[in-house]
């Protein structure tokens, strides 16, 4: 798996206190919402909505979307994995994961050593809104040249290697277990998009 470019953008591993469960937020994106948000995307709250969006620079995040539902305008309820970009509806409802102790897993778009651990990193520019509008899953990934050391502020903490056989320190794309260390709610970065 690590020697395979597959990224599935951030995936909840665990939490410490054993729930990891998606926040559901009433009418949480905007209908009309220009973007695709694919699961495992990185979403951030827009305060001048009150609504999330999809991640596109660097900075705070708020945590990782898992789906959607809404009502579209045949009176037809909805269910995806994804939002799909300039879609009309009404009683929408996003669910994403937005605690902070989240760790969630992650690949690298290259090669990453265990001396990575306790390090920052941004998520890759290039990847953020990719993904398959099949599958509906987000292609994002930790952008290993975006090492900012353990003195920066990076978007993700590496804190851990995915505990998979086929996966290992070195390897081409590492899964790696993250934390986000920029929340729009603590930490040094709390500023609203």
């Amino acid at each position: 798996m690590s020697a395979t470019n597959a990224p599935f953008g951030l995936r909840p591993a665990f939490h410490p206190s054993g729930l990891d469960r998606a926040q559901a937020l009433a009418n949480g994106i905007a209908t009309g919402y220009s973007s695709n948000i694919l699961k495992g995307q990185p979403v951030l709250y827009n305060s001048s909505a009150g609504t999330i969006a999809a991640v596109t620079t660097t900075g705070a995040w708020s945590g990782a979307f898992a789906g959607v539902e809404w009502t579209d305008a045949t009176g037809r309820r909805r269910v995806s994995n994804y939002w799909p970009a300039n879609t009309s509806g009404t009683s929408i409802v996003a669910y994403f994961y937005n605690d902070q102790n989240i760790v969630y897993e992650i690949q690298t778009d290259a090669t990453i050593t265990q001396a990575s651990i306790g390090n920052e990193y941004n998520f890759t520019a290039a990847n953020l809104a990719n993904g398959s509008t099949t599958t509906g899953l987000s292609q994002c990934t930790l952008g290993v040249s975006t090492a900012v050391g353990n003195t920066g502020q990076g978007q993700m903490r590496v804190v851990d290697i995915g505990p998979y056989v086929d996966n290992a320190w070195g390897d081409a794309y590492v899964v790696v277990r993250v934390v986000n260390s920029q929340s729009q709610f603590f930490g040094s970065v709390t500023a609203f998009a």
